[in-house]
């Protein structure tokens, strides 16, 4: 199983999604992680976004949308 990796949110609130460090795109809000998952063949109506089996939430969860303020993206050096 594909693991998804959704980054913290960015200056401008947008989470780098990631999948088998493929970059599928950024996130604004919880609605466009199912979307971006399609892009990989995920069905995002069995996507659980709670599943941490599949989801590695970084710098906060699913609710956690807020901008950062400085340019801090969460990804290993």
């Amino acid at each position: 199983m594909a693991k998804v990796s959704v980054y913290p949110p960015d200056t401008e609130g947008g989470r780098r999604v990631r999948v088998d460090g493929r970059i599928l795109g950024r996130a604004f809000n919880v609605y466009d992680v199912p979307e971006l998952l399609q892009h990989v063949g995920l069905d995002p109506a069995t996507a659980a976004l709670d599943d941490s089996d599949l989801f590695d939430w970084r710098g906060g969860g699913a609710a956690d949308w807020d901008p950062r303020p400085d340019d801090s993206t969460g990804e290993d050096a």
